[in-house]
Order: structure tokens, then sequence, then C-alpha cells
């Protein structure tokens, strides 16, 4: 029996953790993490080694699958499949017009070094503009914010935590989730260590989270951590501890900073977020008495409706204080490319008129895909779905099934058939991690210890599973478009690669050979100012004017939840570390015992004043949908705050067995969808902090 180690590294976050595959006889049969990994150091999560179950998942797609005339998911071949596809949407197209077709790209999709320039080439040779992406619904405010302050969509500087003092963290749950813009393997042991150094570390947060120690979790309403911000600058400015003379040698509209955080005191901030006067006062001491301090924000502030704005104020906490570009602040991280001139681009030039209105150049908000498809002038009529959920993920359920429903051509590349799936004319199947080459591109300029590592196919792909990439270039060829496959049937796919890593005086060849993971030297400030920067005119820009309509917005959004008052319930997303968005609700282990459903955590004083009992059954609802499900007491939650995990929902997914044994229900069926449910400076959705009422079932 032959057998053999492989390594390799996880594709399901940020960290891209090193893994030891053992294959036997051509089988996946277990993963480990490495222990001798330079920078991951033998961690790897739960979900990162549950990939061998999806792997083996019996459920997977193995076939290319097309939906007959009674409903059946009927097998074909993959010359079949590509030549069917393609005849729908020359058809559709020459029609219709290249807008009937729209693309919706996924998560993992960002983990998949090549996928990502196949769909764009895809889409750009055949002219669709119709371009939607889960990162609306992730991250999308993030590379807007930067873009402005900084000019370039790619500068994300990252808490120097080996060396910091003093560390706030917004809407992340790293122990669970293991952080978003900051790549980090064991991030529990980073910061415990911190801690041991002496280091404050303090989480903003609506409910006490497990990454927190007792007494380090600032508690705040949900959807108000940008008055947050601007009172604790408030406070630093009345404490004299802004850096003035980096605000006037290296600043921008400095005025209009100080001018807009003078609106939000600590006492006034206090009446909208529930985070007392006085503990905003300490911090700002705390922080100003630091010799480095550092902050980071993650989904929990992304996604709400000013995602934008508290990413932009989230620069000015290190950037005003003198913590931008310092040991022990934040530093901007250089992997294998230094890529801030790659999103180079002015903020301002960066929208343009749609038929959805004026939004931000790039992907459109998802929240608009199915008013995209019910249109009735020129709608969206072929879809192509690439490793995507937008069933579950996007706000709306009942509409976007009305919408799905009603496509002439629904494409879905993938692991499985997922919820959308279920109304898929075509299912394609995809490799997963472990059936392709990669590198690990996600974490650039994110990693808190630059690495890279290249990983071969551990194992081939099982039955006729094939890579995005390939698809993508069969379905080109088929409609007479430019394909790698015009150069033969192993075109080389690496040059970009390559390229970036010449940059740093290494080869994809030589990376390749070694077989080892090449780590770089560690993060070291003292270049931001002079080579990193990005804007015109080599300044911060501390208060872009592009910002002007979501400043009063801003004001007006604060006027609205001083009206509502600090007891109105408000729903947030709870991150479970058993389950990964959507595409993990299929892996048994992640289901046993009481994690067969989502239940909706409430505090028992909120749910006692409701009459209601410890695992009771409620509904939930708003203007926007209604769910029936059990709740659970969280003694952690702030008042007034509801929490229910996302990704579940799979009542009637055939495809997917466990899932649908163990459905659960749709966070995002009491989201708002359509034209006022994003943020205008981004098209990041509205997601959390979502006003709703329970009431007993």
């Amino acid at each position: 029996m032959s057998e053999r180690e492989v390594r390799t590294f996880c594709r399901v976050c940020e960290p891209a953790c090193g893994l030891l595959a053992t294959v036997r006889e051509g089988r996946l049969e277990k993963l480990l993490p490495d222990r001798e990994h330079p920078v991951t150091r033998g961690f790897a999560c739960n979900k990162g080694l549950a990939g061998v179950e999806i792997h083996r998942d019996p459920d997977r797609l193995d076939f290319p699958l097309r939906r007959a005339g009674d409903g059946r998911a009927e097998r074909v071949t993959w010359d079949g499949a590509i030549d069917g596809v393609a005849g729908a949407l020359r058809a559709l197209i020459a029609e219709h017009g290249p807008n009937a077709l729209a693309m919706y790209v996924g998560n993992p999709s960002a983990f998949n070094t090549l996928a990502g320039p196949a769909i764009g080439a895809f889409g750009a040779q055949l002219g669709t503009k119709r371009n939607f992406s889960s990162g609306t619904q992730d991250c999308a405010n993030k590379f807007a914010g930067s873009e402005a302050v900084f000019g370039s969509s790619t500068i994300h500087p990252i808490p120097d935590l080996a060396h910091t003092d003093f560390v706030l963290v917004f809407g992340a749950n790293p122990r669970v989730s293991h952080g978003s813009f900051i790549s980090i393997a064991d991030p529990a042991r980073v910061l415990r260590n911190a801690r041991t150094r002496g280091a404050k570390v303090y989480f903003v947060n609506p409910r006490e989270i497990e990454s927190a120690e007792p007494g380090e979790t600032i508690l705040i309403r949900p959807d108000t951590d940008l008055y947050f911000m601007a009172a604790l600058l408030c406070e630093l400015d009345r404490l004299n501890a802004l850096d003035l003379e980096t605000l006037r040698a290296r600043g921008a509209h400095v005025a209009e900073l100080h001018a807009f955080v003078a609106r939000y005191p600590a006492e006034r901030a206090a009446q909208v977020t529930g985070v007392p006067a006085d503990v905003v006062r300490r911090l700002a001491r705390e922080m100003a008495a630091a010799r480095g301090a550092s902050v980071h924000m993650s989904t929990g502030v992304n996604m709400g409706r000013q995602g934008t704005l508290a990413y932009w104020l989230l620069h000015m906490l290190s950037f005003a204080t003198g913590n931008l570009d310092r040991r022990g602040g934040n530093i901007l991280s250089v992997g294998f490319y230094p890529a801030a001139k790659a999103g180079r681009r002015e903020f301002d030039r960066s929208f343009a008129d749609t038929e959805f209105g004026r939004l931000r150049r790039g992907s459109l908000p998802g929240n608009l895909l199915a008013d995209a498809i019910l249109a009735g002038e020129n709608p969206v009529r072929a879809l192509i779905v690439v490793s995507g959920n937008p069933l579950l993920s996007i706000g709306g359920e009942s509409r976007m099934r009305e919408a799905l429903a009603k496509l002439d051509l629904l494409v879905c590349i993938d692991l499985y058939k997922n919820a959308t799936g279920e109304y898929a004319h075509w299912l394609l199947p995809a490799t997963d991690m472990f059936e392709r080459a990669d590198v690990n591109i996600t974490g650039l300029g994110l990693q808190h210890e630059p690495w890279i590592q290249w990983s071969d196919a551990v194992v081939e792909p099982r039955g006729e599973r094939r890579e995005e990439w390939w698809i993508f270039a069969r379905l080109a060829q088929a409609l007479g478009l430019k394909s790698p496959l015009d150069a033969g049937p192993a075109p080389d796919l690496w040059g970009r690669i390559d390229h970036m890593l010449h940059a740093r005086g290494h080869s994809l060849d030589e990376l390749r050979a070694s077989g080892q993971p090449l780590a770089f030297e560690p993060l070291t400030p003292g270049k931001f100012f002079a080579e990193q920067l990005q804007t015109g005119d080599g300044k911060v820009d501390c208060c872009p004017p592009a910002f002007a309509d979501a400043l009063e917005r801003a004001e007006r959004i604060f006027l609205e939840l001083e009206r509502e008052g600090l007891e109105r319930l408000k729903l947030i997303t709870r991150r479970d570390p058993y389950m990964h968005n959507s595409w993990y609700a299929n892996v048994p282990a992640m289901k046993r015992g009481d994690r067969d459903r989502n239940r909706l955590y409430v505090h028992p004083a909120d749910a006692r004043a409701r009459g209601l009992a410890d695992r009771a059954k409620v509904r939930i609802w708003n203007g926007h949908g209604e769910l029936a499900l059990e709740i659970a007491y969280d003694a952690g939650l702030m008042r007034g705050v509801v929490a229910l995990t996302h990704g579940w929902g799979n009542r009637g997914s055939s495809g997917m067995s466990v899932a649908a044994r163990t459905p659960g229900v749709n966070a995002n069926a009491l989201l708002p969808i359509g034209a006022d449910s994003f943020e205008p400076l981004s098209s990041q959705a509205f997601m959390t902090g979502i006003p709703v009422e329970v009431a007993a079932l």
C-alpha cells in the first residue's frame, strides 16, 4: 500500500494555515497541522482540518448535470455541458445584449489564485457590466475607505501585535473567525502573548466574545461604532493627545476631521452607542499613554450602514495619534509583492452612473441582484454563479427565490448543488483546494508574518471535477473568444505570480522546487509615507471631500438612533466555530448534538421581559421577513441585542443531505434588500444592527 505525506495549506480563510495531507493509494485520507511550518507553527482550526470531509463528501458534484424537462438533474459530458451553456448564452446575448448576463462570485474564489482572473476575463470579453460578488456582503467598505484616505484600495495597515502596548479591536472575534484583514495563525496565542507582555487588549462588540479576557469587552450597540470612534478621537483631541506635527506635515483636510469628531463628544455619543462617557475617556487616556497603540476592525462593523466611514475613522485613530507606521502601532505588511500601487485610484473618480443610480465602480451591490433579474426593462436573463450561494447569503430570500425561478439560464459552478443550485439549469463540478495547485495569495498585504507557499494538487480531482479557470477557458473557446487553451491543453497560467515574486528577488520555479514555505522579514515601520502612500499630494486625506454627503447622512442616522433609544431590539450575526458561511453546512461532525440548528441568542433579561424561557419557540420578524426558531439565553449579550448565526436555512436543499436534515433558519431573510439597503460609498450591504421584534410563537 503506497502512502505519502504532502505539504499544503488551507484555503478556508486568510491565515492559510500549513497542513500535512496523508495520501493513501491516491486518496486523501487525513489532514494534520504542519508543525514544521515557519509561520503557522502547527496551528490549524477544526474548519481547516474538516476539509478532508468536504473533499470526500458523497454529496459533492462529481459530474456535469443538466436539468431535464421533468426537473430531474441528468448527467452529461463536459463537451455537452460546454456546448449547451455556450449555445444558450450566445442566443440570449444575440437577442438581448451582453447585459442580459450577470455574474455572481462567492467568497471561496478569493482563495483560488487562478479563478478570479479567469472569471474577469470571460465577463469582460462578453461585455457584461452586471457583475456581483459576495464582497458587498463582506468587506467592500474597506477597499473604498483605504482608497479615499491613502489613495489605494490595497493599503490596510495592520496592528503590530508583536510589539503593541494597546490594541482596540472593533467587530471581530479572532478566536472563532481567525481574523479578517489581518492574516494571522492562532490569533488567540498571539493576543495571549501580547497580554503577557503587559499590553492592554480591548474588544468593542455587542456581546462578550470568546476572544476577550474578563473585563476586556467594551459592549456597544450594533451599527454605532462610527460614533464611538468619533468620541474617542474627540476625547484624544481634548487631551491634546493628537500628533499635531504629523497632522500638519502629512495630513490633508485636518480641520474638517476636527469638525466632524467634535460633533460627537463622549456624552453625546453615549446616547446611541450605550458606551458610558467615562469608558471613552479611560480608553483615550490609555491609548495616549501607550508607547505603541494599534487598532483593527472587522466584519461586525463592515456590515453596518456606515462601514466606510468607520474604516476612515479607524485609520484616523492610528494616523492622528502618531501610531501609523510606528513600532507597536499599525504597519503596512508587504508580502511577496509590494502591492500598494496596484490599487491606486482617485476616490472621487471611482463612481459611475448606472441603471441603479450612482454607484462605486466594480462589483454591483449584491442586494440589487434580485431587482436586476425582476426588472421590467432589460432584465438579467442569464446568471453564472461561481462558488457562491446568493439565495442564502443575500438578504430577501423570498424575493431571491422569485428571481432565480424567472431566469432563462442559471449556471452554478460549485462543489455542491446548494440552495441556489436547486434552481440551476446547469451544475458544473469544481475542484476543491486539494485538487488544484495554488499559492496563498489572499493574505497578501495583510500578513502579520509575511510568507508564501506553493502547493501542487495533493490528489487528482475526483470524478470529472474541473478547475474554474478551465471551465471558463472552455466556454470562451466555444463562444469564439480568446482562451488560455488556445495555446494548448496545458497553458502556463502562473506568469503573473512569477512576475510578482521577481519584485522580491525570487521566482516561482524556486518556490516550486523548494517545496517549503518562504518567509520574509518581519513587519518593519519607516517606509509608509515615503514609499507606500499613494495619494496625489502625498498626504493622508483626513476627511475626503467625497465623504460630504455621507457625513451629513451620519448625523441623520445619529438622530434616528437617538430617537429610537437604547431599548430597541437589534439583530446581529453570531460567528460560530462550527459553521463557515453556507459551504460547511454539510459536514456531519459540525452538526452533532445540539449543533443541529441555529438558535436565536437573547439576553435572559430581554427574554424574561417578553415571557420567554430558555429554549422557548419564538417568532422573530420585521418588515423584511419572519422566522420561527428556538432561543437560547446568553448573558454575554448587551441588553437589547439578539444574535443569530448565518449560513443556515437549507430546508429543501436536496443536493446537501446533511444540511437538509439540519436546515436551521436563514438569518438573512430578515435583512433589507433593494435601493436603500447598502452604503452609498462602497455598495456594502446593511447586515447588522437590524431592527426586529421577538415574541412567543
